[in-house]
């Protein structure tokens, strides 16, 4: 990809979500900034992961995820999602199981449960649609976005 190209793409503004998901065996959480509602009714959100994750295989086998909006100042939270080892990763976070198993962090502006309707591969990432099954809202305060990341993701791993 053209150097140029690289750097529209990275100014290009999204959220910074924590994507969740597992089962009674296996669970984890990454960090995701590829996301987008994608119908109203019923309401679905899509996400883009990279087939190399950890999660991508977990998504696949238990067919739902969760998104997770944090406030601007929950910097402090993606650092447990960067750890080497995946399996991992929520230890230290307060979570509970959602309606579909999956880790549902407790802390964070808004959760979005989902379960997983759709998979795409147009190209290096798969697209997972899922349809919303559970949601709330805990804070009227700002999201976090690119803009209060350091960095940007343009899909290299």
């Amino acid at each position: 990809m053209e150097e140029k190209w690289l750097h529209a793409l990275g100014a290009m503004v999204n959220g910074i979500y924590v994507l969740t998901t597992g089962d009674d065996a296996r669970m984890t959480g990454m960090i995701a900034s590829w996301v987008s509602q994608v119908s109203h009714d019923p309401p679905m959100v899509m996400v883009a992961v990279h087939p190399n994750r950890y999660s991508h295989q977990l998504i696949k086998k238990t067919g739902s995820f969760a998104l997770h909006l944090l406030l601007k100042e929950q910097k402090h939270l993606l650092v447990h999602l960067k750890g080497p080892e995946p399996e991992k990763r929520l230890e230290d976070l307060a979570w509970r199981a959602g309606e579909t198993g999956v880790p549902i962090l407790q802390d964070c502006l808004a959760y979005l449960e989902c379960v997983l309707r759709a998979r795409h591969e147009p190209g290096n990432h798969t697209l997972y649609i899922g349809e919303v099954v559970g949601a709330d809202l805990f804070s009227a305060e700002e999201p976090m976005s690119t803009l209060d990341y350091e960095g940007f993701y343009v899909g290299k791993e």
